[in-house]
């Protein structure tokens, strides 16, 4: 066996469970997405909008006059009167004006149910690899490997269902959201899909049994017959 494979796993392991930390900060958090409305008038407040895939946080904040470019509210990190709520889909009896629209409710439900799946591989793929540091069980490597690389691309599936949500509302003439834009929560997503994904192939590859360099080690590696 290589000497520098356990070493080898250790590391990809390690950058691994950065990927699953960043996977978990995004799926927890309510900073995938910022909506702001136009403003009309300055010297008085204005609600903008942060939400990640259970919540919808909506923050009143007194706004001054801005520049010439600047038409929103915000940016968020202004102080404010904040109030969050779960989606209604999710908890029933709890208001979304955003979100009451049948289809913002399906984006909305399919990327919570696929950032689910991808938590339940990472998790797996976790497990596996603790497993395959006993002793004659290099073989959890491998479904280990897949199940990170599966959870990678729920992940970035995940994102890219929350970006048309957002597009769509932005698009859509019964909201009052103009501008938006993507958080840290979005950017911890991105992050995860490129670090599970990545380590997870290499962690395959490092899992593989190493090809013989030269013709002859086949035959010297082979059992002697009796």
């Amino acid at each position: 066996m290589d000497g520098s494979k356990p070493l080898k796993v250790r590391l990809t392991f390690s950058v691994l469970l950065v990927g699953v930390s960043l996977l978990f900060a995004a799926v927890v958090t309510d900073h995938w997405a910022v909506l702001s409305p136009k403003v009309e008038e300055y010297n008085a407040t204005c609600e903008a909008a942060h939400f990640g895939l259970w919540r919808l946080c909506i923050k009143r904040i007194f706004i001054q006059e801005q520049g010439p470019k600047e038409k929103g509210c915000g940016p968020i990190s202004l102080p404010g009167e904040h109030n969050c709520s779960y989606f209604k889909h999710f908890t029933p009896g709890q208001s979304s004006e955003i979100f009451e629209v049948t289809t913002q409710k399906e984006y909305s439900i399919s990327a919570a149910a696929i950032a689910i799946f991808s938590v339940g591989f990472a998790i797996i793929g976790t497990i596996c690899v603790l497993l395959s540091f006993r002793k004659k069980r290099d073989y959890l490597l491998k479904p280990a490997s897949m199940f990170y690389t599966f959870a990678g691309l729920c992940i970035i599936i995940s994102v890219e269902v929350m970006r048309q949500s957002v597009k769509r509302m932005i698009d859509s003439k019964e909201t009052v959201w103009i501008e938006y834009s993507y958080s840290w929560s979005f950017a911890c997503a991105c992050s995860s899909f490129v670090l599970l994904f990545i380590c997870g192939i290499a962690l395959l590859l490092i899992a593989l049994p190493r090809f013989p360099q030269n013709p002859w080690e086949t035959c010297m590696d082979a059992e002697p017959e009796h």
